[in-house]
């Protein structure tokens, strides 16, 4: 079976960066399942795994486009340490969860200047060029539960 809008995929992946860093990898773990067509990998990927079958190997290459975004520098700011109240010790590489004018944000400390802060609301990979290398290992139906619910369902998936 092909791997098609609203069919069950499974994959082994490995994510570098340019340099060859990885990043991310499912080695060592079960492979990563999820429901196709439903947005829940990033686009690009997604569109690399259409018609593909259990078995097949490749690597593709996600621009940011298709992958976490481009940079917005808009979203890298300098705030004040006291827009922390309860927090402590502040240090690069923190992640919080803050209220922007179209709801939550999540950001990241980039650095910290005695009692300025330096936040980036970007998502940690933006602007980079993603490099997998998959193996997909399982392509099936999704149960009528499955397509109901939006998400895979049983191992790898989300359980009720």
């Amino acid at each position: 079976m092909q791997i098609v809008d609203n069919s069950v995929a499974s994959f082994h992946y490995t994510l570098t960066d340019d340099s060859g860093q990885v990043l991310d990898s499912s080695e060592g773990r079960e492979p990563l399942t999820y429901l196709h067509g439903t947005g829940q990998i990033v686009p690009g990927l997604e569109k690399a795994m259409a018609g593909r079958v259990a078995g097949d190997q490749f690597k593709v290459d996600v621009a940011p486009a298709e992958g976490y975004g481009v940079h917005h520098a808009e979203l890298v700011q300098a705030v004040p340490r006291e827009a922390f109240q309860g927090v402590d010790d502040i240090q690069p590489g923190m992640q919080f969860q803050a209220h922007g004018p179209q709801g939550p944000v999540h950001v990241t400390v980039t650095k910290v200047d005695g009692e300025t802060v330096h936040i980036d609301g970007n998502h940690p990979l933006a602007g980079q060029t993603l490099h997998f290398d998959i193996q997909v290992t399982e392509v099936r139906e999704a149960s009528a539960d499955e397509l109901a619910h939006g998400h895979v369902h049983g191992p790898g998936g989300h359980e009720h």
